[in-house]
């Protein structure tokens, strides 16, 4: 009876302020609606002792309830994000809260492999059911705004070879190469020597198989391979989506290890999301905590000014900066979209703990981009101190 008198308080005041197409569905049948409107996103609360996560609620403990089973959460992903982020901004908690970095959690080569399996080796077919075809896992560039997403992450691998200038002949070094989109594309149109480097098993094996596939074999190299233990020099080097990875206080030294692998007048690229918290705290309410423990553990993102800094640091020149911040929102809308198209063949290549984590986590992201959390960022730099005639004289060429 107490239990449901706190809800009945608690529905009233959220009905009252914020008018959410919600229902609430109790144990013993019961439900209340927080709003005249249709509801757009059920929850089935199984227990008395379960309505803590909504009484007090964070994107955490509302993930959390979700992917433990301890709530039943019926809707699209994006209303359920909507209406879970109204919910823990009403609530009153922090909006951001520290984050304890790397010195409690250090980056080890054995804990970055561990984490990386961890997020990438699910499977090969359950990342296949919502990427596209060349399962390019990170943010698509959407040229005109218009364009699908096969297109878009055409337009996104070619956007970045042009940027670093890619000649035939010269060599490429793509550190964190998933499943070979690019370096089979620098290959095969920018007549790129390529070396691709992965921890995930599962993208060696399809990326040296897709390799094949294409008649490349003397032209891309895909290893199995931490950054920290490359060797060699190469032309160009790009890093997409990988850095993340690495920890904000490794940062300095990630990019000395790739100021020493760049040759003479070679270009990098650095493709990473960012937090736009100065502070580099987690993000709001709650939701860098969800994605720690279930999603990306042991990454860590940072701030746009701390990634310039550090790659001075490591000996490089910050040459162009462009922000995709909308292009990863749109990019992760689509990616939610064809998770819920496909629910039933997902549900399939993964065990329903695993499917209800990235749900939510797609359509988390997409949020997060579109409302400033995170952001996007493409840096080009070279070696520090070079001659500026090496660098272009306008951003012209990126677009010819």
């Amino acid at each position: 009876m107490f239990d449901q008198l706190k809800l009945s308080a608690w529905s009233t005041g959220i009905r009252n302020k914020l008018n959410l197409p919600l229902r609430v569905e109790l144990w013993n049948g019961d439900h209340v609606d927080l709003s005249a409107e249709q509801p757009r996103v059920k929850i089935r609360v199984p227990s008395a002792g379960n309505l803590r996560y909504l009484l007090s609620p964070t994107l955490d403990n509302l993930g959390e309830a979700y992917v433990e089973g301890n709530l039943e959460i019926e809707g699209r992903a994006a209303d359920m994000i909507q209406i879970g982020s109204a919910l823990a901004e009403n609530s009153g908690k922090p909006a951001r809260v520290s984050k304890v970095l790397s010195l409690l959690s250090p980056h080890t080569r054995e804990k970055d492999a561990e984490a990386i399996r961890y997020h990438y080796d699910v499977s090969n077919e359950f990342y296949s059911n919502f990427l596209d075809p060349a399962m390019v896992y990170s943010c698509a560039y959407f040229e005109n705004g218009d364009e699908d997403l096969e297109t878009a992450q055409v337009k996104k691998i070619d956007h970045i070879l042009t940027k670093i200038g890619v000649q035939p002949g010269q060599t490429l070094l793509d550190i964190g190469c998933g499943w070979g989109a690019l370096v089979i594309r620098a290959a095969q149109k920018f007549g790129a020597r390529c070396v691709g480097i992965t921890l995930s098993e599962r993208q060696y094996e399809l990326a040296r198989e897709r390799v094949k596939r294409a008649g490349l074999e003397d032209r891309i190299d895909i290893r199995i391979q931490d950054y920290r233990d490359i060797d060699g020099q190469f032309d160009r080097i790009t890093s997409v989506g990988m850095f993340e990875h690495v920890g904000v206080q490794h940062l300095p030294a990630y990019f000395s290890q790739i100021n020493r692998l760049l040759a003479p007048g070679g270009v990098v690229m650095n493709h990473g999301i960012t937090t736009t918290d100065v502070g580099e705290r987690n993000s709001p309410y709650g939701a860098g905590n969800f994605i720690d423990k279930y999603v990306f553990p042991h990454g860590e993102l940072a701030h746009l000014s701390t990634v310039i800094r550090t790659m001075q640091e490591g000996g490089l020149e910050v040459r162009d900066v462009e922000n995709l911040r909308r292009h990863y929102a749109r990019t992760c809308a689509l990616w939610t979209e064809n998770f819920e198209r496909n629910a039933e063949r997902i549900r399939q290549t993964a065990d329903p703990k695993t499917f209800r984590i990235w749900h939510v986590y797609l359509a988390g992201c997409a949020y997060a981009f579109t409302h400033d959390w995170i952001s996007l960022y493409q840096i080009v730099g070279g070696k520090a101190g070079q001659d500026p005639a090496q660098i272009p004289w306008s951003r012209s060429y990126m677009y010819r």
